[in-house]
């Protein structure tokens, strides 16, 4: 059995992320917070398990008694939560595989937020595991790269996509024709201000854009709000979020950085256009693409316009759908890939 910890409650991507692997590999529906946890009926040993505690001393426990009846750890995301669970598990002689949404050492020095603390547990969850799965391809050969002690065990399972969220529920005249939104709020690996000097310079021309900012404060915070057009959104709750994307004409991603974000994918689904930079894990299963669709500069103010104004005469969000594996891309084939490193490690 495999036993599945980390958050998977917080509303934020590698909290979905998780929440999808807990779903499918369970066959259970996870509860809102307080509620309780109802199993479904089975006739044979469940595949996999979760804690479902939320208190901090209420989970070591929860970890005491199931780590012994798992075959192997499944660890998503930083926390020390984590660390613990790989330490109760080597004691039981029980293998874990981490599952790195990003690189929280890298990611922080460019967000100018380091903390020796949280980099310091990354790289002791990196040491203990002996698997580490990256969550594109093109992350894992970051990885690999960027901390070659550990090349040897390091692989990826890409992300999946919920293809249960595509609705047809925003009509033309709910979407804003020069809206455009953008998630990551004040990060500055997220080049948003790049996309405020954009649309400042598209506006002088003309335009009528409104750009929505989603995400927690970060350094450009304040920069980004000072342009008149922004919508600063803040942190909102994922449906919130997806209503976001089916508001917006536009999906912008200019990360000079990104291991695999969902956000891309999620605003797709939603019928959003979509401008993405070339280092985001997303194009793992964009397939595809146009000159059109990629910021191969995210700090290049003149090809983000450039490329602004194009998508706002023309869409791509048909054309890039049409070229979505469904069946490849599902969370049911990334949980069976996952299921077979697993099985692979435990022996």
């Amino acid at each position: 059995m495999i036993l599945i910890v980390g958050d998977y409650y917080s509303g934020t991507g590698p909290a979905l992320v998780t929440k999808y692997y807990i779903e499918t590999l369970t066959g259970e529906k996870v509860p809102e917070s307080g509620e309780r946890r109802k199993k479904r009926r089975r006739h044979s040993k469940p595949e996999a398990d979760y804690l479902v505690s939320e208190s901090k001393a209420a989970r070591f426990f929860e970890l005491l008694f199931k780590i012994p009846h798992a075959s192997v750890l499944f660890l998503s995301g930083h926390s020390r939560q984590n660390i613990l669970a790989m330490r109760i598990g080597r004691l039981f002689g029980r293998k874990s595989a981490y599952l790195m949404h990003g690189a929280v050492e890298y990611e922080n020095s460019i967000n100018h937020v380091e903390d020796a603390g949280m980099a310091g547990d990354e790289r002791l969850m990196m040491e203990l595991a002996d698997s580490i799965l990256a969550v594109s391809g093109q992350f894992e050969g970051w990885l690999k790269v960027h901390y070659p002690q550990y090349a040897s065990k390091i692989s990826h399972v890409t992300n999946g996509i919920d293809w249960d969220m595509i609705r047809e529920n925003a009509t033309a005249d709910e979407r804003d024709p020069e809206g455009i939104i953008s998630v990551g709020g004040g990060m500055p690996r997220k080049c948003i201000i790049n996309i405020c000097k954009a649309v400042e310079r598209l506006n002088a021309k003309g335009h009528s854009i409104t750009l929505t900012v989603a995400g927690d404060r970060g350094a450009d915070s304040e920069a980004i709000g000072a342009y008149p057009f922004v919508r600063d959104i803040g942190l909102v709750s994922h449906d919130e979020l997806m209503r976001e994307y089916h508001r917006n004409r536009i999906f912008v991603q200019n990360s000079v950085f990104e291991t695999f974000g969902l956000a891309p994918i999620e605003a797709l689904l939603s019928y959003a256009d979509v401008l993405i930079s070339r280092e985001c894990g997303a194009l793992s299963v964009i397939k595809k693409t146009e000159d059109m669709d990629i910021i191969n500069d995210p700090n290049d103010i003149d090809e983000i316009a450039s490329k602004l104004e194009t998508l706002l005469k023309e869409e791509n969000h048909t054309r890039l759908l049409v070229e979505l594996d469904k069946e490849n891309t599902s969370w049911k084939k990334r949980a069976a890939e996952l299921k077979a490193k697993l099985s692979a490690l435990s022996g």
